[in-house]
């Protein structure tokens, strides 16, 4: 019996998004989204970049996702991330939510929290497995389908067990993941 050729070990660069990522980045929003966000919402997220951290995924020379975050107070509010359909279940998603909460870490916050569609158990389950517990349900959130939001946090991320939890999680990820850091503002 012969044995299936194993692929080539995935080398995933992250790297803080900039002004030339945003058309690729459009055309995953537009993939992934019924309302996606414009490119003078993103441009303008990335002029604040005291209080905002947006990360792009790419393979090779394909840009293949991107997320972001907003900090208020001792929070980070994840606002965005989404991986081109051709690329999810690959680990992409894991590995820019490992850039965002390190990052959200960096600039001294405790808590994460997002909104995700009540529907999309995919994504409920990455969050889960970043600590992310479900505290309530927004009604009607997303307005162009009418969907209600879950919404969820992970708390005390400022702790030795949220590092080593995050450790456990890139340790396993297969192939290499090469983050590039923001600089500070």
């Amino acid at each position: 019996m012969a044995v299936a050729p194993q692929p080539e070990p995935l080398t995933v660069h992250v790297v803080p998004m900039r002004r030339r990522h945003v058309r690729s980045v459009l055309r995953i929003e537009e993939e992934v989204y019924p309302r996606p966000w414009s490119a003078s919402l993103f441009l303008s997220e990335l002029t604040l970049r005291a209080s905002r951290a947006y990360f792009v995924a790419r393979v090779g020379r394909d840009l293949v996702g991107y997320g972001g975050f907003m900090l208020a107070a001792e929070d980070a509010h994840i606002t965005t991330i989404a991986v081109t359909e051709r690329w999810q279940r690959n680990q992409i998603g894991t590995r820019l939510l490992l850039a965002l909460a390190r990052e959200a870490i960096v600039r001294d916050s405790q808590s994460l929290t997002l909104e995700v569609r009540l529907g999309n158990q995919g994504a409920q389950h990455l969050y889960r497995r970043f600590g992310f517990g479900p505290v309530g349900v927004r009604k009607r959130y997303y307005e162009a389908t009418g969907e209600d939001a879950l919404v969820m946090w992970a708390h005390e991320i400022d702790r030795p067990a949220y590092a080593e939890l995050l450790d456990r999680i890139e340790d396993g990820i297969g192939g290499e993941t090469v983050v590039e850091v923001p600089r500070r503002w």
